[in-house]
């Protein structure tokens, strides 16, 4: 192979690495158009709430109920999925929803 087949094809490969192709695996084949925006949604929801996990100790007050409050509505979104999706993301839920509600029971008992 020549130097410049090998870099094209080094460079599409790179390419097609890059470029994050959402997986359908585990999908029904047929089913309502908008599942997978429906999943999107809730996985983007879940994603932006468990996101302050690491400065949790840094919000405010209100910004912790927030938190709390946006994981309970989370909370029956995810519990409409497939067996082991549920048992994943509803525990994590669960673990985001307690540290924002201990950090919040530690700063309201100071």
């Amino acid at each position: 192979m020549n130097r410049s087949v090998r870099i094209v094809s080094i460079g599409i490969a790179a390419a097609l690495f890059v470029v994050e192709i959402p997986s359908l695996a585990g999908r029904p084949a047929f089913g309502p158009p908008n599942l997978l925006a429906q999943e999107v949604g809730w996985k983007a929801e879940y994603d932006s709430v468990c996101s302050k996990t690491d400065i949790a100790m840094t919000l405010s007050g209100e910004e912790l109920k927030e938190l709390v409050a946006r994981c309970d509505q989370l909370k029956p979104k995810i519990e409409a999925e497939e067996e082991s999706t549920r048992k994943v993301y509803l525990r994590r839920l669960q673990m985001c929803r307690e540290l924002y509600k201990y950090v919040l029971e530690s700063r309201e008992s100071k």
